[in-house]
């Protein structure tokens, strides 16, 4: 089987040839309507701070904006081999986590886009990310090239490398912080600092920081507005009930753990770029003896790669299963498809009522667990190199784990002409970036859109 799939995407090369998937061609768009588009299902009090955290850079733009891309991409020619897709891989969607053995490891860390989709598409949305924060980090047009051109360099091989090995094999397949900093080189002390300060990233730590206690005798979330804020619309009751759902979406094993424990209070909270505006909320829980445990809620809308990249999925798709129990379940599937180890926390729940009368699916996870990530800005170009490439690594093993992924490892083979071509259209899709962040400060400075900056 596997023979056979390889042998279809080398026969793939007939038809889009590797080279090929350097042409570069967008269809008409304008960046700020899409960006207007998604802000009209988003909580109009934080739309402009969702636009100020776009206007910081092309590479916060570019980090926000997955829905351009999805909508860029959906007319691009393609092999036609479907895997189970991030839908938004770029440079800082990677990081260190902690295992349940609480190893840490290194990873694809976001998973709200992931849908099947082709490919290619997460291939380009890694690549272009990092010819962008290349520039952004004053980095020279080669030098650029070389990061990106590793990070392509790297998948290609390491799903070749994979498809040596079973596919029990490719499941177990991870990359520990202990083996990153052996290799890392002259990042070696970076990649040891990073991973030291995510371990001190713990429930007693986020008490400590958003928390104050009350004369009860329990901690409280400290409003920190707009950041961080308590809402009217629902009491602790609600919550509770909607706690008592999301249990039974998990593991015996964990679900008997968390009943130990009574949520005590929540707040919305601010997260990311893209993903300003829709409803995040952060719950304190305390157990039996009085110990914390930090959840996060987040809405989970329809993936891009659906609404803007126009796929379809196909009938006995897996993600199609899962996302009949609501969008929450599906992120929850592809994080446990993509990542080679997940949170044992993670569950949903769904057709949860607004204070506008919509109902919206959520996720939860635990927040903070000894998680961690790179700083971008501090990556000297040779590093940039080292991170691009593991990047690459980790978006193969993720996309290995699709059966029909031995296809693009047939299709690319054994030489650099992929390679080549996706890191041509990146430097591409650069300079297209940097017109879109164009487009949207102009269309802050002429009041098209509201933007506050700073938050």
């Amino acid at each position: 089987m596997i023979d056979a799939r390889r042998s279809a995407g080398k026969a793939a090369r007939e038809s889009l040839s590797r080279k090929a998937q350097g042409a570069f061609a967008l269809p008409e768009r304008d960046p700020v309507a899409v960006i207007e588009e998604q802000n009209t299902t988003r909580l109009q009090s934080l739309v402009p701070i969702r636009v100020g955290r776009m206007l910081e850079s092309p590479f916060a733009l570019y980090r926000g904006s997955a829905a351009m891309m999805a909508h860029d991409l959906a007319d691009s020619p393609v092999t036609g081999c479907q895997v189970i897709a991030s839908g938004d891989a770029h440079l800082a969607n990677f990081g260190l986590f902690a295992s349940p053995e609480r190893r840490m490891l290194f990873d694809l860390n976001d998973f709200d886009e992931a849908y099947p989709a082709p490919w290619e598409w997460d291939v380009r949305r890694l690549a272009a990310s990092v010819w962008i924060h290349g520039r952004a980090n004053s980095y020279t047009e080669p030098q650029c090239a070389d990061a990106t051109g590793a990070a392509v360099r790297s998948y290609r091989n390491t799903l070749r490398t994979l498809f040596r090995l079973t596919a029990t094999e490719r499941y177990y397949f991870q990359e520990e912080t202990d083996v990153l900093e052996h290799d890392a080189g002259a990042q070696q002390q970076q990649i040891r600092a990073v991973t030291e300060k995510a371990r001190k990233r713990t429930s007693d730590q986020v008490l400590r920081k958003l928390t104050t206690m009350e004369a009860d005798g329990k901690p409280y979330i400290v409003d920190q507005f707009p950041v961080i804020r308590h809402s009217t619309k629902y009491d602790l009751d609600r919550i509770t009930e909607l706690y008592r759902l999301y249990l039974d979406t998990l593991r015996a094993d964990v679900r008997l753990l968390l009943t130990q424990y009574e949520v005590v209070d929540y707040a919305m909270r601010i997260v990311g770029v893209g993903s300003v505006g829709t409803r995040c909320w952060l719950l304190l829980l305390q157990g039996p003896a009085g110990e914390p445990l930090f959840l996060q809620a987040k809405e989970a809308p329809r993936s891009v790669l659906e609404t803007h990249g126009k796929v379809a999925t196909a009938p006995d798709s897996i993600i199609r299963a899962v996302a009949e129990k609501g969008q929450g379940s599906r992120v929850v599937g592809a994080q446990r498809i993509l990542q080679a180890q997940s949170d044992p926390f993670l569950g949903w729940v769904r057709d949860v009522e607004g204070d506008d009368g919509h109902r919206r699916d959520f996720y939860l996870r635990q927040f903070r667990d000894m998680k961690g990530s790179v700083d971008l800005q501090t990556l000297e170009p040779a590093q940039s190199v080292r991170y691009a490439a593991l990047c690459g690594t980790m978006l193969a093993r993720a996309h290995s784990q699709s059966p029909g992924s031995a296809f693009v490892a047939g299709y690319l083979g054994n030489g650099d002409t992929f390679d080549l071509a996706i890191t041509a259209w990146a430097r591409l899709y650069a300079d297209q970036s940097e017109k879109d962040h164009d487009a949207l400060r102009a269309a802050v400075k002429s009041g098209r859109l509201p933007a506050e900056t700073g938050l």
